[in-house]
């Protein structure tokens, strides 16, 4: 049997126990997003267009098979920066601080979020492994498709960063949006100076090279 196989119906996974880590009001997440480029954003907003390639999508396809946008949305965040740059940054493994106008985001939960845990044994009860952190992209959005649906009193997701040794890495879907506060408590583009060691750091910790 494969160790990371498609996810079992929603009824299924419904009758298995929801294994899951509470954040309190108050918890600090960061959040790397471009302020440019192709598709800019803002700091605390929650994609809608999708499913993109992003690994926890949770996002329905068009009826062509095509990412549209729709009320399902995502927003990608940890609770340490480093993590964010190793995810953000992953396909080059290069921080870029100046294309398409990245910035870093620090902000506190205004209420507390109750996210599904699939850094431990939860992963393997569903039916799937700890390979959901790190196998096939497509089959996990379609575990996150089915997580959402069978889950609905979860607002995301608490998973491992197979980019910075399973780190803790979350990605919030639309339900969490009340928790998310309107002004951030620190906020810099990375290009800021004030950034400048801080990223030297993680680029050393990472092997990634910066610019």
């Amino acid at each position: 049997m494969s160790k990371f196989p498609e996810p079992p119906g929603v009824d299924v996974l419904r009758r298995i126990t929801a294994q899951s880590i509470a954040l309190p009001a108050g918890t600090l997440l960061a959040r790397i997003y471009f302020a440019a480029g192709p598709h800019p954003s803002r700091w605390n907003q929650f994609r809608r267009f999708g499913p993109t390639a992003a690994r926890w999508d949770h996002h329905l396809p068009d009826i062509d098979g095509h990412p549209t946008e729709q009320e399902r949305a995502v927003l990608y965040c940890a609770p340490d920066v480093d993590t964010c740059a190793a995810e953000v940054f992953q396909a080059t493994r290069r921080i870029d601080r100046i294309r398409d106008a990245p910035a870093l985001a620090i902000f506190a939960l205004e209420a507390p979020l109750n996210l599904l845990d699939l850094r431990g044994a939860f992963a393997t009860a569903i039916g799937a492994s700890t390979a959901i952190h790190s196998g096939s992209r497509s089959r996990t959005r379609t575990w996150a498709r089915k997580l959402y649906e069978a889950y609905p009193d979860v607002q995301g997701i608490h998973y491992g960063s197979s980019m910075n040794g399973h780190a803790p890495a979350i990605v919030l879907n639309e339900r969490a949006a009340y928790a998310t506060p309107d002004h951030p408590q620190f906020h810099r583009a990375l290009n800021d100076d004030l950034l400048l060691e801080v990223l030297q750091q993680i680029a050393l910790h990472l092997s990634y090279s910066l610019r």
